[in-house]
């Protein structure tokens, strides 16, 4: 019986109180109470798309903005990420995935490489996604790259209604999550690295 790959990490600042619990061998099943209702919809993609159980909570300062949530909620899930995954034994290391959506078409491809990068491209077609500012959805991506240790490359490829755009990339990156976190069985118990670690 291989050892449970999941995680809880709980995060409190003076903006935000956060706990993030993760299962990667997870069916999709999610609890999501961020105070963020386009995020809670962004993260169910994550956990269905990449069979990953997510229970998050989050209390942020909203009266303010929702600046601080979603990043903090980025960094946390990053940092569960960090610890669910370990030693990266027997990972695949590397995910992909395209996804459609109407008109919509993003990229996403992400490297557990043990070192932070981000790049971030979605042309979004308009400032707002109802009462979300998608000037956030970096800020999530950032918080989580900087957490997790993973190199992140996000591309729009092509899109119209922002909505879609948007959730075309969670969909894709919840796809690439799940292919490189998967465990290969043909390299039980290995690093996927020519250094020896990640």
């Amino acid at each position: 019986m291989s050892t449970p790959r999941t995680a809880e990490v709980v995060r409190n600042t003076n903006e935000t109180q956060i706990r993030v619990a993760i299962n990667l061998d997870g069916t999709g099943q999610q609890k999501l109470d961020t105070g963020v209702p386009f995020l809670d919809h962004m993260l169910d993609q994550i956990a269905r798309h990449g069979l990953i159980d997510l229970d998050i909570e989050a209390k942020g300062d909203l009266h303010i903005d929702a600046h601080h949530t979603v990043e903090d909620v980025g960094i946390t899930l990053g940092q569960a990420f960090a610890k669910a995954i370990g030693d990266k034994k027997g990972i695949r290391r590397y995910g992909h995935a395209y996804v459609p959506l109407d008109e919509a078409l993003s990229r996403v491809v992400i490297d557990f490489s043990g070192r932070p990068g981000l790049e971030y491209h979605i042309p979004f077609t308009r400032s707002m996604i109802g009462s979300f500012d998608v000037d956030l959805t970096s800020e999530f991506f950032h918080g989580f790259v900087n957490h997790a240790l993973v190199t992140l490359h996000v591309d729009n490829l092509r899109g119209i209604n922002a909505h879609h755009q948007c959730e075309t990339v969670f969909k894709a990156f919840g796809r690439a999550l799940r292919m490189a976190t998967e465990l290969d069985p043909r390299a039980a118990g290995t690093i996927p690295s020519t250094k020896g670690s990640l």
